[in-house]
């Protein structure tokens, strides 16, 4: 019976793999563990930092290690994915991020620590555009797609401030060590329930060459970029090593591109991000990650020293965010996507994300949680779960099965840079602000005490300083969105009444470019 039968009937719709459901725990699984990892580490990092004997100086490399391998990484990971199977490359991943783990939870040195946490990069880019991949090939009901990517999601937005729960208990009742050794179980029962359960369809693999010379450049390319950042938090935007950073990465990438639009069979085919859509969607999704992601390190900071929260009770502080994202996700993004033109969510729900962002530029020390923290929280939370939803469904719809894991690389690509510059932008914001408040300031200060409490204002100013920055990067999103993604006429009626097309077009409501 043809699906467009079954619904005339109705029948169930047999659309996609029959294992599929099963499939989506396992994927959502290695999905929670790559992005616990994330802001887990960060928790324990003073921890690990007195135990291993790493300098202030060098501390950053736990977490620049992993980003590095990760988004420098990620488009030759999804290649693989495409070539040797998604399954393959899921599995493999897994178990390689496992044995990374173990050995970053054994670290006896700090080197040992930043080649640890290198290999769990290295790993995770072959993991998480496969994950993706199988989502976007395994499901091919509207409806169902619409599910599945809202569980997903709801997942990949609020794995983070899990992690910040997670961390803290880790590392306040057991040992930070603790926070790698969390990731093997998850590991050993994503690829196990993935070996037995996911069929991945047939015909999907990408059988061309390997370009060797776009690897190169993309990934020495991206390298650079997020590098650079890291390196201009840490000596400024002056440094010459900085300045030259920036420009290697402009030169490689510009050669990159070139040299994708010549070669026969290119690592990132270029229609995958000339599409508009798609193309706007890697745009906002990079810049509002820039904006999440300093945020997540003010918050902590502001929650622990000015506030004085113990690690646990900073991380139960996110919770009203993960449960705005879930409900963005799965209660509005996934109900109204087979409804409502993609960008009718994504930019309301940046700029929801944006509200809640400003109401944080209130912050002062003595702040109460109740009446400025947790509205905001649940105005980000529900903002960017309405936002990411759509966008990692739309990120991927409509591409070839054979482009498949290059273009789920691209949606954590644009993430993953994304992460790093927002880390390093807008800390070096927050901390040019914070001296030249202190260095204004502290000559009133006569006692002790008042100049602690002017070192605490300096703080909270330099974070609602870059808090600020960090609106406007929302707003930006939301204006590319609308800009670019289904601009022009819309048929999303006919397309929930008859889900037609589902197979073609995965039946997501897009316009013809």
């Amino acid at each position: 019976m043809s699906e467009t039968a079954a619904k005339a009937t109705g029948a169930p719709a047999t659309s996609g793999d029959a294992n599929r459901w099963k499939a989506l725990v396992f994927i959502a699984l290695a999905q929670l563990m790559v992005v616990l990892d994330a802001t887990i580490v960060n928790i324990a990092l003073p921890s690990a930092q007195t135990d291993l004997g790493i300098s202030d100086g060098n501390r950053q490399w736990v977490v620049t290690a992993y980003a590095l391998a990760f988004g420098g990484l990620l488009l030759f990971g999804g290649r693989i994915a495409d070539l040797w199977g998604r399954k393959n490359a899921f599995v493999v991943g897994l178990i390689g991020f496992a044995l990374a783990s173990a050995l970053g939870g054994a670290a006896t040195s700090g080197a040992m620590m930043f080649g640890a946490r290198a290999l769990q990069g290295v790993f995770g880019a072959l993991l998480a555009p496969a994950a993706l991949s199988l989502l976007a090939v395994m499901f091919t009901d509207a409806k169902e797609r619409a599910k599945a990517f809202g569980i997903y999601g709801a997942i990949a937005g609020g794995g983070g401030a899990v992690g910040f729960i997670l961390g803290g208990v880790l590392t306040e009742y057991m040992n930070w060590r603790w926070t790698f050794f969390v990731n093997i179980p998850f590991a050993i029962v994503a690829a196990l329930g993935a070996y037995f359960v996911i069929r991945e369809p047939e015909g999907g693999r990408n059988r061309n060459p390997l370009d060797i010379p776009g690897v190169l450049l993309s990934t020495l390319g991206l390298v650079a970029l997020v590098y650079g950042f890291t390196r201009a938090e840490s000596n400024g935007w002056g440094d010459s090593m900085t300045v030259g950073m920036f420009v290697a990465s402009a030169v490689l990438l510009i050669a990159f591109v070139v040299t994708e639009a010549r070669t026969k069979a290119p690592l990132l085919p270029l229609r995958v991000i000339t599409d508009r859509n798609r193309g706007g969607i890697y745009l906002s999704l990079g810049i509002a990650i820039i904006a999440m992601f300093g945020t997540f390190l003010f918050l902590t900071y502001y929650l622990q020293i000015v506030k004085g929260f113990t690690p646990i009770k900073t991380g139960f502080a996110f919770m009203p965010m993960i449960v705005g994202m879930m409900v963005g996700s799965t209660q509005i993004g996934a109900r109204l996507m087979t409804r409502v033109p993609a960008r009718l969510l994504m930019g309301p729900g940046f700029l929801v994300a944006a509200v809640g962002m400003l109401l944080m530029t209130q912050l002062e020390i003595g702040s109460s949680y109740a009446s400025t923290i947790l509205p905001a929280m649940l105005l980000l939370g529900l903002g960017m779960g309405t936002a990411f939803m759509p966008a990692m469904s739309l990120a991927t719809l409509g591409v070839e099965p054979r482009d498949a894991g290059v273009a789920s690389a691209m949606v954590n690509t644009s993430q993953q840079v994304g992460g790093a510059i927002g880390t390093a932008l807008l800390n070096t914001i927050a901390a040019s602000a914070t001296t030249s408040y202190i260095a204004d300031h502290i000559g009133s200060a006569t006692s002790r005490s008042q100049q602690q409490l002017v070192t605490l204002e300096g703080q909270v100013h330099g974070y609602t300083n870059a808090i600020w920055f960090a609106v406007g990067m929302l707003v930006l999103a939301a204006v590319i969105v609308v800009t670019l993604v289904n601009a022009g006429r819309t048929d999303t009626a006919a397309v929930a009444e008859s889900g037609e097309g589902a197979e073609e077009e995965l039946a997501i409501p897009v316009v013809a470019h």
